[in-house]
C-alpha cells in the first residue's frame, strides 16, 4: 500500500477494460489519533476519461491501526487519474488529506498520453519562444492517431498550436512530439494536449505558464 502521513491507501483494480467499473479503496489509518466523521470521494482529474458517480462514502471513525475497504463505480472510457480526498477530524483537530494522483489504465487503449511538458525557464517573457512537449507510449499496435496542442491566452483566447499525425507505435514504444508558441499577453497560459484514436479520445493533458510583461 502507498502512504502520505497518516493515512496507508490503496486503490485496485489499476487496470480495467472500458465500461461501468468498480473500483475498490482501502484506507489505514497509520496515525496516533482517531480519524473521525471522513467524507471519502474519489475524484477524477478528467471527468470525460473517468467519471466517478455518487457522492462519496462516509467513515465514523478509522482507528489507529485500523482499516476501512470503501466501493465507487465509475464509468470509464480511457485511460487517467484520480485521486482520493478525505475530510473530518483528525483528534480535535479539522483534517484534509488528499492522496497523489492514482492512474487507471484501460486495457484496450492503443496508446497512452503520458505527459506534457513546457521547454521554458520559470516565467517566461513576452515574445520569447517556448517549446511544447507530449509524450506518448504505445500500448498495442496502433495507428490513425492524432495529436492535437492547444492553448488557452490570458484573454481566454482558445487558439490550436498544431495538429500531428504520430507514426504507428508498437506496444512499449515511447515517442514525443513538440510544437512551439510565441507568447503575446502577459499572464497564465494554459497548454492542452489531446490524444485520438480515430474519433475515440484517448488521452488529455494540459500544463500551465505565467509570462511576464518584460519582452
Amino acid at each position: 500500500m502507498a502512504k502520505r502521513h497518516p493515512i496507508e491507501y490503496e486503490l485496485a483494480p489499476r487496470i480495467v477494460s472500458a465500461g461501468l467499473r468498480w473500483l475498490t479503496l482501502t484506507l489505514k489509518n497509520v496515525g496516533s489519533e482517531n480519524l473521525i466523521g471522513l467524507d471519502v470521494k474519489l475524484n477524477s482529474v478528467d471527468a470525460y476519461s473517468i467519471h466517478v458517480y455518487g457522492t462519496g462514502e462516509f467513515v465514523q471513525v478509522l482507528k489507529p491501526g485500523q482499516e476501512e475497504v470503501l466501493p465507487f463505480q465509475a464509468l470509464v472510457n480511457a485511460t487517467s487519474r484520480v485521486y482520493v480526498s478525505l475530510d473530518g477530524w483528525e483528534g480535535a483537530e479539522l483534517f484534509h488529506w488528499e492522496s497523489p494522483r492514482i492512474q487507471i489504465r484501460v486495457g484496450e487503449d492503443v496508446a497512452t498520453l503520458v505527459s506534457l511538458f513546457a521547454l521554458t525557464k520559470p516565467y517566461p517573457h513576452l515574445g520569447e519562444q517556448i517549446r511544447v512537449q507530449a509524450t506518448l507510449q504505445g500500448a498495442t499496435e496502433s495507428e490513425d492517431l492524432r495529436l492535437e496542442f492547444w492553448a488557452e491566452t490570458p484573454g481566454e483566447e482558445f487558439i490550436e498550436l498544431g495538429t500531428v499525425e504520430p507514426k504507428d507505435l508498437a506496444a512499449g514504444e515511447e515517442v514525443r512530439y513538440a510544437v512551439e508558441i510565441t507568447p503575446t499577453q502577459e499572464g497564465m497560459y494554459t497548454l492542452y494536449a489531446y490524444l485520438y484514436d480515430g474519433a475515440k479520445r484517448m488521452g488529455h493533458e494540459l500544463e500551465q505558464i505565467f509570462v511576464t510583461g518584460i519582452e
